[in-house]
């Protein structure tokens, strides 16, 4: 019995740790704080944050990049979660120009609903600015997914993952909860209707 315990814990374990790492990738990862000219680390032409989940965490982490001179550009892209008022993304231009970003930096798509929108909507702003590399933030559970969605709609921009490190529905320690493994499972779901697709 002990011994089907530990084989259990053991592969609970390899489970979490692989899920973990294929619903986060970070393609800056191995970079340091500020761009630098080492392979995979430079700077990008915009950086993308899309609205759900904790957005007011993935717009803080989309401002700390742009600080640290990640991109000359930050995008944000959301609808409304309440349609009486602002839409997501109005909300994170607000939450930048509060840290002290220009306005004159700042692009906003209102209108993506889903990860599949906004995707196919933030296209349209790479190609009006010409806009050829991105760095694209969400948190870690739906980081895979949002990047194979910009990918597959803007195959000609250059897309980095780099997902939020911790907000309030996701961190190292998902796995220890309901609501983690119940966003893990959804999102591992998704990504493979995302293959045969089914993508949304």
């Amino acid at each position: 019995m002990i011994k089907g315990l530990i084989v259990g814990a053991v592969l609970f374990g390899v489970v979490a740790f692989s899920l973990s790492a294929f619903l986060a990738p970070d393609d800056l990862r191995s970079c340091d704080s500020q761009p630098s000219d080492r392979h995979g680390c430079g700077a990008s032409d915009a950086i993308v944050a899309v609205s759900g989940g904790d957005t007011t965490a993935r717009t803080n982490e989309a401002i700390a990049l742009y600080k640290a001179g990640w991109g000359k550009k930050l995008i944000f892209s959301g609808a409304a979660a309440d349609k009486s008022g602002p839409s997501n993304a109005k909300v994170m231009q607000h939450i930048a120009e509060s840290s002290g970003v220009s306005s004159d930096a700042i692009i906003i798509e209102e209108y993506g609903e889903t990860t599949k929108e906004n995707a196919e909507k933030t296209r349209n702003i790479f190609s009006e600015y010409n806009i050829s590399s991105v760095i694209l933030i969400t948190s870690g559970y739906h980081q895979k997914r949002a990047g194979l969605e910009f990918s597959a709609r803007s195959a000609d921009v250059m897309i980095r993952n780099h997902p939020v490190a911790s907000d309030n529905q996701w961190s190292a320690w998902w796995w220890l909860t309901p609501t983690g493994w119940y966003l893990a499972l959804t999102e591992f779901f998704k990504i493979i209707a995302f293959y045969v697709g089914g993508s949304r």
